[in-house]
C-alpha cells in the first residue's frame, strides 16, 4: 500500500514539475490526435452530406459499411497501414512507417468511419426537418449540404469530439505503425503500456491521470456544446 501511495505521489511530482520526458510523450499524442481527427473531419464532413442528401445505387451499402466500421479494431488498422507503408508495400518507397505521419494516418482511418456516421446522421435529421423549405428555395444537392452543415456545426462538433476521444484512447493502431520509438513516436497510450511492463508505475500513473483527464475535458466540451446546441436552436 505504501509503494501504491509512493507511485501516485511520485506520479503527481512529474507532472506538476513539468518533466521534459512527461510533457514530450503529452505533446507529441495530441500533436498525431488532433491531426488525425482534423483529416478525418475534413473527409468525413463531404461524405457524411452526401450520404445524408444524395440518393445514388451503393448507397445504403456504404452506410452499413460505414456503421459496421465504427468498432473496428484498431489493431486491423494497424496492421492494414503497415502492410501498405512497409518495405515491399505499395507506398514504402515514402519511407514512412514508424513515424508520427504514419501514426496520423492509422488513426484518421479509425476515427473516419465514426465521424462520418455520426456526422450522417446528424444531417439526415436536418434534412428531413428543411428539406421542403429548401427544395423550394431551389437549392441544389451541394448548396442544401452546406446549409446543413452550417447549420448542424455545433452537433456535428460533439462528433468530432467524439472521434478525437476514441483517437486519444487507442493503443493497438499506433504501436504497430509507430513502433513506440522513444522521444519520436512514443505517444501517452504506447508509453503507458511499456512503463507500466517495466515497472515504471509513477511515469505510467502521470500518464495515465493526465490522458483520463484530457478524456474527461473532452467530454465536458462535447456535453457544453450540445447543451448550448439545444438552448440556442430551441
Amino acid at each position: 500500500m505504501e509503494d501504491f501511495g509512493l507511485a501516485f505521489a511520485t506520479a503527481g511530482a512529474l507532472i506538476v514539475g513539468g518533466d521534459a520526458e512527461l510533457w514530450q510523450i503529452v505533446l507529441l499524442s495530441l500533436e498525431v490526435t488532433l491531426s488525425a481527427t482534423v483529416v478525418a473531419t475534413l473527409l468525413a464532413a463531404p461524405l457524411a452530406a452526401v450520404l445524408a442528401i444524395g440518393r445514388f445505387p451503393g448507397r445504403r451499402a456504404i452506410i452499413v459499411m460505414l456503421s459496421g466500421f465504427m468498432g473496428l479494431p484498431p489493431v486491423v488498422v494497424g496492421l492494414v497501414v503497415y502492410l501498405l507503408l512497409s518495405r515491399s508495400g505499395p507506398f514504402g518507397s515514402l519511407g514512412l512507417l514508424f513515424s508520427p505521419t504514419a501514426m496520423v494516418i492509422s488513426q484518421t482511418l479509425l476515427v473516419l468511419p465514426l465521424v462520418a456516421s455520426l456526422m450522417r446522421q446528424v444531417i439526415e435529421d436536418a434534412w428531413g426537418e428543411y428539406r421542403e423549405q429548401l427544395v423550394s428555395l431551389g437549392a441544389g444537392v451541394w448548396r442544401a449540404a452546406l446549409t446543413l452543415l452550417w447549420d448542424t456545426r455545433y452537433s456535428l462538433l460533439t462528433a468530432v469530439l467524439a472521434g478525437f476521444g476514441r483517437a486519444a484512447a487507442e493503443v493497438g493502431t499506433v504501436m504497430i505503425v509507430g513502433g513506440n520509438i522513444a522521444r519520436y513516436t512514443r505517444v501517452m497510450t504506447t508509453a503507458i503500456a511499456l512503463e507500466t511492463t517495466k515497472g515504471d508505475l509513477p511515469l505510467a500513473l502521470g500518464l495515465g491521470i493526465l490522458l483520463i483527464a484530457i478524456i474527461v475535458a473532452i467530454n465536458g466540451l462535447a456535453y457544453g456544446v450540445r447543451s448550448f446546441a439545444q438552448r440556442r436552436f430551441r
